[in-house]
């Protein structure tokens, strides 16, 4: 089971959270003074970070629908998890597409900003990012994924800590 917040956690808060080919108007890299820090859980009660990808191909979006916790199952959301003590966002990002898709994948730049998620303390940071091997497909937590075109982002429910982030995508999607 993923790490992405978890589903206790999802829950709770009401059910929130739950490849490209070179045609992204996008910088192929992001330096590192736009990059989250890497995250150090504190005994200072550092809230943990959860990271999530956009990832794009040929102008569409990677949606993938929620399984668990019955609050969110159905909805869709950006696939990712918590970012482990002393693990980089991108390191931890690629980690959980990993194991929630079966599929590598490259962190192209980090959108601005972060969501709240609920009233837990965590927050949430979105990275666009293509498919770098493999193809993904559902896991554990998810029971299916769907490939949205700008015009189609509004067709499905994301969840909440997603929402302020489609704005940003939709920008990069081809139309």
């Amino acid at each position: 089971m993923s790490r992405r917040a978890s589903a206790g956690v999802r829950g709770l808060v009401g059910g929130l959270v739950g490849r490209a080919r070179g045609t992204l108007p996008i910088p192929a890299s992001t330096s590192s003074a736009e990059r989250p820090a890497r995250h150090d859980a504190s005994p200072t009660g550092t809230p943990p970070l959860v990271v999530a990808a956009a990832v794009v191909d040929e102008g569409r979006l990677l949606a993938a629908r929620r399984t668990a916790p019955p609050e969110a199952a159905g909805r869709w959301e950006l696939p990712g998890g918590k970012v482990e003590a002393g693990e980089s966002p991108d390191a931890a990002l690629i980690r959980e597409i990993r194991e929630e898709l079966g599929c590598s994948i490259a962190v192209v730049h980090w959108l601005p900003g972060s969501a709240p998620i609920g009233t837990t303390g965590l927050a949430l940071r979105v990275a666009v990012c293509r498919v770098s091997e493999g193809s993904p497909e559902p896991g554990v937590d998810h029971d299916s994924l769907r490939w949205l075109g700008r015009e189609q982002l509004d067709d499905v429910d994301w969840l909440e800590p997603d929402r302020p982030f489609l704005s940003s995508v939709r920008g990069l999607l081809l139309g």
